[in-house]
């Protein structure tokens, strides 16, 4: 197996169903027994049975300790999912692609003898004698339907981790793949070693370290509940947004997006205002064009066709504001700033930036395969995608669109975050605030809670920052005051974010 190579150079805790599921069968335990009858009958071990072993493997000390590796497992969607409700999820996913043909080819010829549980091939590795090949079986779950299955399964759950997925060519010399597989997990092992150091850089600085280190940033505005908004808080919020763009293409980042959700720029609410978001393209434009840069503002077109035709409620009329909009007096637009739709032909060679409002798919219809061919023509330019939307939606039958599914996720977590800014409520709810979470590049995340200090005055009070996107029960213990190394629930307060992060 190729992952022994590594886990000694890792240190990490090497977990097979396969040796878990023969050590509770040697044990004679309650699950063993209930999983051997489902494996002598040539049927799969249920999910939930798996995934019991799995998980109680995985809280144990020294897999929390050194980390662990998990080898063929999960094989289900349902147990992928079942770790995702459990918060356990890997660094990196490795996947060993390599030809159905010939996986089919390994699991039909493959051979057990069952006098010693020593494993043959009939064609790559044969038995040493006659005697031993007279004796030899196929398992009951060594057929080409049983393989085909798996291989299903393993497909559907290529996207749960499409943003850590990592596919190797399996189908080459063991050193050859050892070597890559060596690189990934030193590279993640490295990746691992930085962020701990950043993040305990990060919760040492007090609030005047960080905002010595970003001094333009004023702090979180108060009477954000306020519709509409300010034009100051409006201004704020652009400026925030520039700036941290501006320092993301200035470090050579060409695949960056911005997701801003104030209430203005929130198409779930019924305060959404496109001229908000218009606006912030515009400052972004401008800014760059300021810089010399020729920019290319890109609005996705009609879509579909017949009953499914049409534009992104969210984008209708975006086309005529940009045009009718103030660009300045020196006349950018036409000149330094162009609009255009989202595709590769859109490229053109004096292009130097490309900004995507709002990229979207729709039903029956999606836009990653234009925005992939944009930012193949586009090669090494900055592509900013401002505020996207590229989860998978139906088709037009109503079922997902599941060819190619992972891999349109996959280029969808592809771009990296510069600016995020969320505001917290309560579950089901959008009033009050009850904090916030922004993040300014290159700076960690930030998380805040809003305090009211009479009727009418609030203020934003930092709990904590992080050197990742803080997940669920991270935020959920920073704003119950719970040390980070104190032991995680599965669900908290802030449960309810569990969709829109």
């Amino acid at each position: 197996m190729i992952f022994y190579h590594g886990l000694f150079q890792f240190g990490l805790v090497h977990i097979s169903t396969g040796d878990l599921l023969r050590a509770e069968l040697s044990a004679g335990t309650d699950i063993g027994n209930k999983a051997k009858e489902y494996m002598n009958s040539g049927h799969l071990v249920p999910d939930e049975i798996v995934t019991t072993m799995v998980t109680a493997r995985l809280s144990r000390e020294d897999a929390k300790e050194k980390g662990w590796l998990l080898d063929g497992y999960p094989r289900t969607l349902a147990q992928a999912e079942s770790l995702e409700k459990l918060n356990i999820r890997p660094d990196i996913y490795i996947v060993l692609d390599v030809p159905d043909e010939i996986l089919i080819d390994r699991c039909v010829g493959r051979r057990l003898d069952p006098l010693t549980g020593k494993i043959y091939h009939v064609t790559n590795f044969p038995p040493e004698t006659e005697d031993i090949k007279a004796r030899l079986i196929t398992r009951p779950d060594d057929t080409e339907e049983k393989v085909k299955s798996c291989l299903q399964n393993a497909e559907a759950i290529l996207p749960v981790y499409s943003n850590i997925m990592n596919k190797v060519d399996g189908n080459r010399s063991k050193n050859v793949v050892f070597e890559e597989v060596d690189s990934l997990l030193s590279r993640v092992q490295k990746e691992e070693q930085d962020a701990r150091k950043l993040e305990k850089s990060a919760i040492t600085s007090t609030q005047a370290d960080m905002a010595s280190l970003n001094k333009d940033w004023r702090g979180i505005p108060t009477t954000l509940n306020n519709i509409h908004h300010s034009r100051e808080i409006r201004e704020y919020f652009y400026t925030d947004v520039l700036q941290a763009t501006q320092r993301a293409v200035n470090d050579g980042k060409t695949r960056l997006k911005i997701e801003i959700s104030i209430p203005e720029l929130n198409p779930s609410t019924d305060v959404y205002r496109i001229g908000t978001l218009m606006e912030l393209i515009r400052v972004l434009a401008l800014s760059f064009a300021d810089d010399g840069k020729r920019v290319k503002v890109c609005i996705q077109g009609s879509m579909g066709e017949g009953a499914l035709a049409g534009m992104p409620l969210q984008l209708k009329g975006s086309r005529q504001i940009l045009e009718y909009m103030d660009w300045g007096d020196y006349g950018a637009l036409g000149t330094f700033v162009n609009i255009g739709s989202i595709g590769g032909k859109e490229v053109e060679k004096q292009d130097d930036l490309f900004l995507l409002v709002a990229p979207q798919n729709a039903v029956g219809n999606c836009i990653i395969d234009d925005m992939r061919a944009m930012t193949d023509a586009a090669g090494n330019r900055p592509v900013i995608l401002v505020n996207p939307k590229l989860k998978d939606l139906p088709g037009s039958s109503g079922l997902m669109q599941t060819m190619g599914r992972d891999k349109r996720l996959e280029y969808a977590a592809s771009f990296e975050i510069c600016y995020q800014f969320r505001l917290l409520y309560y579950a089901g709810t959008q009033y009050p605030i009850m904090g916030a979470l922004r993040m300014s590049y290159p700076y960690p995340y930030e998380l805040y809670k809003r305090v009211d200090e009479s009727p009418r005055k609030e203020k934003y009070v930092s709990l904590a920052t992080f050197a990742k996107r803080p997940s669920i029960d991270e935020m959920n213990d920073a704003f119950e005051g719970k040390s980070r190394n104190q032991e995680k629930k599965a669900e908290g307060f802030w449960g309810f974010l569990s969709g829109i992060l």
